[in-house]
């Protein structure tokens, strides 16, 4: 027979980059891996209460509920600090002109998804990055999956607004 450690490491653990990808999309690079931690720590404090078969959305639900709180604590605190490593020209490859234009890209995407509202940011990190059907996102997010399907239409439409990707809507400078 094996041991709650075995089951956990087959359960829960294999599903450690998915976590890492979904809590990175939530909160950022810099503290991704601290919220990680904190949510297998809490997994394996928990693991003997789990009943299910869904070892991936029962951990990716722990990852989401630690970032949560982590977001919380972290808003309060001081203003992030600048990160040499994040803005440091070392990285740049020999052809800057197209590094630029991909990297200008990335930012945009990134900028319009961290500044959507919080639930249209989960819902299509889960879906689109993650890939969890919607049925797996319900159960994740402990809503119906119509809630699901029509939160995900409206982020979605957001983020394509947010882009300027939504050819009846024309982009207007924000409102300080």
């Amino acid at each position: 027979m094996s041991s709650t450690s075995d089951q956990f490491d087959d359960v829960v653990l294999r599903h450690t980059q998915d976590a890492h990808r979904l809590a990175r999309w939530l909160i950022g690079d810099n503290d991704a891996d601290d919220v990680v931690q904190e949510a297998l720590l809490r997994a394996f404090r928990y693991f003997p209460t789990f009943s299910g078969t869904n070892g991936r959305g029962w951990l990716l639900t722990i990852v989401r509920n630690t970032a949560r709180g982590w977001y919380a604590r972290k808003r309060r605190s001081v203003a992030d600090e600048f990160d040499e490593e994040l803005h440091s020209t070392d990285q740049w490859a020999p052809d800057p002109e197209a590094l630029l234009l991909r990297a200008d890209a990335i930012m945009s995407i990134e900028h319009a998804i961290n500044n959507l509202p919080e639930r249209f940011r989960e819902l299509l990190v889960m879906r689109e990055l993650e890939e969890l059907s919607y049925q797996q996102m319900a159960d994740v997010l402990r809503v119906p999956i119509g809630t699901v399907m029509s939160g995900l239409s409206r982020a979605r439409r957001t983020l394509r607004r947010a882009l300027s990707l939504d050819p009846g809507h024309q982009s207007h400078p924000a409102a300080p």
